[in-house]
């Protein structure tokens, strides 16, 4: 592993008239005195060039000492989007933040493209708070960390051994691993042993003929009539059909992994020794929520820390907690209150 230990300025890629090419509601669009800004960085983390964004405080002045959190975005998310929203939401809270894209995803550099490894996700959180430790101005005393949907799971990971963070919060948090293994909502138990063999094969044609086969699937705009995203049965894969697909598309974001991504997520789980978790932990999910069972099977086995809150959101599903604005403003008063108490 090699630690973050600088960091430079990037030019950031506009899309949709934004010129950070944020998606997501109330974004900043240019950066002003006496309001939270937004600086688009790049670092490397063990060789890989990570792009990401840092948000800074109102009146932000680095010779002073400030609280600062990570925010790890989704699986198939890009910085642009929920990440960003809530990157920019804590800094308007007077934290510094970091949402970057994983490695091997979004604007960050890695090939194969779209490889999702749990050990990789992982450190890509380890590496923000490397990032954040160097970063001028953040009080390295109070470090926290918060993940969204898949975001969330390597979050939990991340926290069961990383020591500098005071406080850890997760929204909608989504165990990929589980879900690979068994399938969403346990609907693919009975063929694990196949899709292994699947996962494994497709290894061997990497390392045979150089072929990446990819699996999860596109977000074709041609494809995604509301005929069809009507027809997907279950909440989170249909609104995440619109929200990625059409309201907050971004062209980074994409569903694809690789199909060799599976031998090591499908033996892997976010609840594996979370009780190694000591700090505060804060769960947050819709009540109505097809995923919810997660954030409480989580938190029911997170027993390595006395001050644990699953907190729901009445009447939201996954998606709806990204950018529903009266939800969004329950959860990011939660968390004001959350990290204010711990940080």
């Amino acid at each position: 592993m090699k630690p973050v230990k600088s960091f430079e300025a990037r030019t950031p890629t506009p899309f949709n008239g934004n010129p950070f090419g944020l998606v997501y509601g109330g974004a900043i669009n240019s950066n002003e005195s006496g309001k939270v800004n937004i600086h688009p960085i790049t670092y490397e983390l063990n060789g890989i060039r990570i792009a990401a964004n840092v948000y800074t405080p109102a009146d932000y002045d680095p010779s002073k000492k400030y609280p600062a959190v990570t925010v790890a975005h989704p699986n198939g998310g890009v910085k642009e989007q929920v990440s960003g929203l809530f990157a920019q939401r804590m800094a308007e809270l007077g934290y510094i933040t970091v949402a970057a894209d994983a490695a091997y995803q979004g604007e960050s550099g890695g090939e194969p493209r779209h490889t999702d490894i749990p050990f990789f996700r992982t450190e890509d959180i380890h590496g923000m708070v490397d990032l954040l430790s160097i970063y001028p101005g953040v009080d390295v005393e109070r470090l926290g960390m918060l993940g969204i949907c898949g975001g969330g799971g390597y979050t939990l990971n991340a926290a069961k051994s990383e020591k500098r963070v005071k406080a850890v919060a997760t929204l909608s948090m989504f165990n990929t691993g589980r879900v690979r293994r068994e399938g969403y909502m346990s609907t693919r138990v009975k063929d694990i042993q196949a899709r292994l063999k699947q996962a494994s094969d497709a290894r061997q044609a990497m390392i045979t003929d150089g072929k990446v086969i990819s699996a999860g699937g596109t977000l074709d705009l041609e494809t995604l009539t509301d005929e069809y995203i009507a027809s997907i049965k279950n909440d989170l894969y249909r609104e995440g059909l619109l929200y990625y697909g059409k309201t907050h598309r971004h062209p980074n974001s994409t569903f694809e992994y690789t199909q060799a991504s599976l031998t090591e997520l499908m033996a892997w789980d976010a609840t594996d020794n979370i009780k190694l978790i000591s700090v505060p932990l804060l769960m947050m999910a819709g009540s109505i929520s097809d995923s919810l069972y997660m954030s409480e099977d989580a938190i029911e086995k997170a027993t390595g820390t006395a001050d644990r809150e699953l907190f729901l959101i009445p009447g939201a599903m996954h998606i709806q907690t990204y950018w529903k604005p009266e939800f969004v403003e329950q959860e990011v008063e939660k968390l004001k209150e959350f990290f204010g108490r711990t940080l």
